[in-house]
């Protein structure tokens, strides 16, 4: 189906994988305007196709892979692409966003989304090239079993052969993980992982090795001379803010290693602890001066926070600030270039860091407490590189590492150091120093995540400075970011653009008279962003600080202010929680460990530990949502999700 708006291809093409079929899926514009693309698109889409009753590991379940409007428009860092199904993780629909080039192909090909159903009756691997659509064989063409890297080289080498010339193109693979349905195990296109909630799992289920994509279409956008003039514009106001302008490109992700240790909130030895005595020879001061080789970033991207490092002679992709954290003093490893080869060992293997490392943490300490013996122990890490392979390929104790620290604690005991939300693993922020990131991460959709659930740390010590104790006004903020980064990844951008939203000045003069006032004023600001987060539409208007909006507007002529951006991250944060209550979502699973709630980081200190039910009540109440923690039909109503 064509559309009349720019930056949509119009197309959307159903692939159904037990018959070897194409069709197309109908889309339309009405959709799109509500809708818009990435995630929401995705979770509209597995709204109307699934019923409760599937599972992840079913020929029912979808996988959805969209692209954003942005994407292609030469807007700032909007090359990524995402990838919705439902999760062997958590057993709720998930989404999983990737950068590279794969988003940017996959709308050269004329399509804004692909939606994956059934599961090849044999090992395969697809080709997109425009409206031709190729199943190979996996075995035959020695794809099945490779590592990450030497599968896309395979195919890069079968691609160019049947073209007869190299010719531009993106590709998605899984690894040996993926393959033997390692619950985390990720898709990686490039150097870029979608990596988190096991979505590398399910294209194994599918017997599905990976898919290229090509063509030769061209993008459209409503205003092309206003698009044009507010990319470049963007792009400036990005490279000269002290975030993206300064603090990413100079040290990544990395950077915020020591801003959590000075803080309180840097992961230690399984969450026992907030700081790490060795933090300085794993952080990312250390990294940049004495391992990265280059920046490098995905395509339009003006940051360029991914670090090069060599390991073993050869150029790879260095590790971000989870890998460093949980890596690092999560098992009481202070070797940074085991953390390199580590972080490239399960990029192969095609592992997600994050969880893998949480999981291994969680056993060290199982086995310290004589709960499971596995033969791990904190600190002692001369076999990991082997453990991992082991896991990947499910021998000997991997086998049950596979599972997850969840399933493992359900198996052996130790719940409440399970540092894990719905089954995923939380990222390296310590939430005991920063209450509202700690609430972000029991209510998350898609589980313990940082990003999807709001990334409060912001406010709580890595950008501003404000009172990370106090659950005032914590609820409401993070519905409002939550909203705002729902957004800004359904658009096909990366959420880093979203650092840009604080003032610089407020990043500059941490101690200045404003942005002091700022940090004593946001607990006390509860209702008006309550009142916004209410009444979105009565903002009708663009911040200065905020650039996605008009960005938006001109690429695809839909009006869009901030007040109308919120409403259509609101939208599809609430949709996708409606599907998750079909499998089982409620306040009763929205919960973290024991040891963040009930145990005080600080034991002299009581109010260091989450407050978790007392914010979850106010954010429900926020949100629209019941005491439950199930979206009212009133809701549902206002946001135009149901009729």
């Amino acid at each position: 189906m064509s559309t009349s708006l720019g930056g949509y291809m119009g197309k959307v093409a159903l692939v159904d994988l037990t018959a070897q079929t194409v069709s197309e899926y109908p889309w339309t514009d009405a959709q799109r305007k509500l809708f818009i693309g990435g995630k929401i698109m995705a979770a509209k889409i597995l709204c109307d196709n699934l019923t409760g009753a599937e599972t992840p590991f079913s020929e029912e379940n979808l996988i959805v892979i969209t692209t954003g409007p942005l994407t292609g428009t030469g807007a700032p860092s909007s090359g990524r692409f995402n990838l919705s199904t439902l999760s062997p993780q958590t057993g709720y629909i998930t989404s999983s966003n990737c950068g590279g080039s794969f988003g940017y192909y996959l709308k050269r090909a004329g399509l804004d989304a692909l939606i994956l159903k059934g599961r090849c009756a044999a090992r395969s691997w697809l080709v997109i090239e425009n409206d031709r659509f190729t199943f190979r064989s996996a075995d035959e063409d020695g794809l099945w079993g490779l590592k990450v890297t030497p599968a896309q080289e395979k195919i890069t080498e079968l691609l160019t052969a049947a073209w007869g010339k190299v010719r531009g193109f993106g590709q998605m693979v899984i690894g040996p993980a993926g393959e033997n349905q390692v619950l985390y195990s990720a898709v990686i296109s490039g150097e870029r992982a979608a990596g988190r909630t096991g979505v590398g799992a399910v294209f194994g289920w599918k017997n599905l090795k990976g898919i290229a994509v090509t063509g030769n279409h061209e993008f459209r956008v409503f205003n092309p001379e206003k698009n044009a003039r507010w990319n470049a514009k963007w792009f400036d106001y990005l490279r000269r803010h002290p975030l993206t302008g300064n603090q990413l490109p100079r040290l990544g992700t990395a950077g915020l290693v020591s801003s959590m240790q000075m803080r309180g909130m840097l992961s230690t030895k399984n969450y026992t602890y907030g700081r790490y005595d060795d933090f300085e020879l794993v952080n990312g001061e250390t990294l940049a001066e004495e391992q990265n080789i280059v920046n490098k970033g995905c395509l339009t991207c003006p940051i360029k926070c991914a670090r090069t490092v060599s390991v073993d002679g050869r150029e790879v992709k260095g590790p971000e600030l989870e890998t460093l954290g949980l890596l690092g003093g999560g098992i009481l490893n202070n070797d940074l270039e085991k953390i390199l080869r580590w972080n490239n060992e399960l990029d192969e293997l095609g592992m997600d860091t994050i969880s893998c490392a949480s999981t291994v943490a969680w056993a060290m300490e199982a086995n310290e407490k004589g709960l499971w013996d596995n033969g791990l122990a904190f600190g002692k890490t001369d076999g990991l590189s082997r453990l991992f392979e082991d896991i990947a390929y499910r021998r000997g104790v991997g086998a049950e590492l596979a599972l997850g620290s969840k399933r493992l604690a359900e198996k052996y005991g130790g719940l409440e150091f399970a540092i894990q939300s719905k089954g995923l693993e939380l990222a390296a922020y310590e939430p005991r120093r920063a209450v509202g990131q700690g609430l972000g991460y029991a209510v998350s959709n898609r589980g313990g995540c940082h990003l999807n659930g709001g990334y409060l740390v912001i406010l709580e010590g890595l950008g501003l400075n404000t009172n990370a104790q106090t659950p005032h006004a914590k609820a409401d903020f993070t519905m409002m970011f939550q909203d705002l980064m729902e957004m800004i990844s359904a658009t096909g951008q990366c959420l880093f653009t979203s650092y840009a939203f604080f003032p610089g000045i407020l990043i500059t003069r941490p101690n200045g008279a404003i942005t002091r006032v700022a940090n004593a004023a946001i607990p006390f600001i509860g209702w008006a962003v309550r009142a916004m987060n209410k009444f979105p539409l009565a903002l009708a208007l663009h911040l200065p600080v905020f650039h996605h909006t008009r960005g938006v507007q001109y690429a695809t002529g839909m009006p869009m202010t901030f007040g109308k951006y919120m409403r259509c991250g609101e939208r599809g944060y609430t949709l996708e929680r409606w599907v998750d209550v079909r499998f089982g979502a409620s306040a009763k699973v929205d919960t973290l460990p024991k040891r963040l709630t009930d145990v005080p980081q600080d034991p002299n200190d009581p109010k260091t530990k989450v407050p978790l039910e007392q914010m979850k009540k106010t954010y429900y109440r926020a949100r629209g949502w019941d005491a439950n923690g199930i979206p009212t039909q009133r809701t549902l109503k206002k946001l135009k999700i149901i009729a």
